[in-house]
């Protein structure tokens, strides 16, 4: 595997808990060459030239900003907040992150098990929480949900191709290699 591809969640995934509440969940993964950390994975993630431009958006948008330092600070565990989003679960090899308003999340995770030695399978996912419908009590998603979900999937392919990259050059001491 050496670009982003679909496949399921590990049954070890924090985004598991997501698909008890009838959530939509998604997992994309990749495999790199080197040992990467979840905490360079995750500085990596939210630092490349694409993420970035979210933030952009996230700032300007809802009135959240964020910096490359909260990046770091949130993947050494040293912050519970970024931008639009909290830390929901944390540990040493995976990242739940939840937007302020619980309906969407944001999952990170590495694993060298079950791979080549010497590689590191890097792993997105996200969840959409459906909304409830009162008189049923029911959920369902809506037609943004339906109508973006094409996009969501290509763009998570791509946030997860750019942080791999960003990650192996920064592992093999590229420094702050431009991702």
């Amino acid at each position: 595997m050496t670009t982003a591809e679909p496949c399921d969640l590990p049954e070890i995934a924090f985004l598991r808990s997501c698909e008890a509440e009838g959530a939509y969940t998604d997992c994309f993964a990749v495999d790199v060459d080197g040992v990467v950390t979840q905490a360079a994975f995750v500085e990596a993630f939210y630092t490349t030239r694409l993420f970035k431009t979210e933030r952009f958006l996230i700032r300007w948008l809802a009135r959240k900003p964020s910096a490359d330092l909260e990046a770091k600070a949130l993947s050494e565990g040293k912050a519970k907040t970024f931008a639009a989003w909290r830390v929901e679960a944390q540990s040493a090899d995976q990242l739940l992150m939840a937007d302020l308003t619980g309906r969407t999340k944001s999952w990170l995770m590495v694993s060298q098990n079950g791979i080549a030695p010497g590689k590191t399978r890097l792993y997105f996912g996200s969840a959409v929480i459906p909304r409830r419908i009162a008189p049923t009590g029911g959920r369902e998603f809506g037609v943004g949900f339906r109508a973006l979900l094409g996009f969501h999937k290509l763009y998570s392919r791509m946030l997860l191709n750019a942080a791999a990259a960003r990650a192996t050059r920064v592992t093999r001491g590229s420094g702050a290699a431009r991702g």
